[in-house]
This record gives structure tokens, sequence and C-alpha cells, in this order.
């Protein structure tokens, strides 16, 4: 070793070689991630109707139970949709927006031919959720169509944003 240089903090900490047990390692992967997810219809278009919104809620929830992303809830407004789960140690956040966006799309076009052009925003929002907030948020999702009278989905969106510190760029927000 050179004088003057010091091993990194972890290599002082960590001295148990590959395999061995010893009070430093971890049996098993403890995960308990909480997420508020948000986004909406392609343009904001108002397609989330008082005809679908319930069943589309129940089928949006049903993907996240298949996928082992335990759903707490699911509501919106006529233009998007917001769902508070839990996330499963199984399977990334990327996939499961992915599976729910792809699998509700399809579904929802064969519901009426109203919703033949139905589709999702590119993007969505996720955010972590203290478990000792999950009545907030749940209440929250539930009073969608009363805070909708004074906010648009933009406007939540954004204050989203602002709350959880995210940069963003004005130009790749929207599609």
């Amino acid at each position: 070793m050179r004088s003057g240089h010091r091993p990194e903090p972890w290599k002082q900490i960590y001295k148990s070689p590959i395999g061995a047990t010893s009070k430093y390692t971890m049996p098993q992967s403890l995960i308990r991630n909480y997420l508020h997810i948000t986004f909406s219809t392609k343009n904001r278009y108002p397609f989330i109707d008082s005809e679908i919104s319930e069943e589309l809620y129940r089928y949006l929830g049903g993907i996240c139970k298949n996928l082992e992303c335990n759903p707490i809830i699911v509501g919106g407004y006529t233009d998007h949709i917001h769902m508070l789960c839990l996330l499963s140690q199984k399977i990334p956040l990327m996939k499961l927006i992915e599976q729910v966006k792809s699998h509700s799309s399809k579904w929802i076009k064969t519901k009426n031919s109203k919703y033949s052009k139905f589709y999702w925003q590119n993007g969505y929002g996720a955010f972590s959720v203290n478990p000792k907030e999950i009545a907030k948020v749940k209440t929250y999702i539930l009073t969608q169509e009363e805070h909708h009278k004074k906010k648009t989905f933009q406007e939540e969106y954004l204050g989203f944003l602002k709350k959880y510190n995210i940069e963003y760029d004005d130009r790749y927000v929207w599609d």
C-alpha cells in the first residue's frame, strides 16, 4: 500500500470471503416499495367516461395483481389514471408500466367502437410513497373528480414533478 493511501471504507468493513456466512450477509431480499403511478390518455383526450371508468380501473388493478404488484387503489379522471400499488420485487417498474398500458389499451378497444382510437401517452410518472401516507394517497385518488374541477392533469402532473424535485424538459413532458 502506498504511503498516505487509505482503502475504500467498504473494504475495511466487509472482511468475509465469498460464500462465508457472517453477521454481514443477508439471507433474503426484503422489499416494500409503494408507488403512486400516473399517466394520461394520448393528448389527454377524455376517453375515460362513466361507461368504462370503473371497469377500466378494475382491469388495471387485475393486470397489477397478475404481475404480483399488489394494487391498493386504481382511479383517475376522464383523461388520466392514478394507481397506488406495492411493486413486486420480481418485476422492474418499466415492465409493469409496459404491461399495464399495452394490455389495457388493447382491452378497451374491444369494449366499444368509440374507444377504437384509444391510446395512452408515451410517458408516465411514478412516485414513491411513504407507508404512513398510504391513506392520504388513497383519498387523493378517490377524489379525482372533485380535484379536477380546479386543476388540469397537466397542472397536477407538474405539481408532482415539483414536489419530488424531478428535473424535466418541457419539450418532452407531453405528447
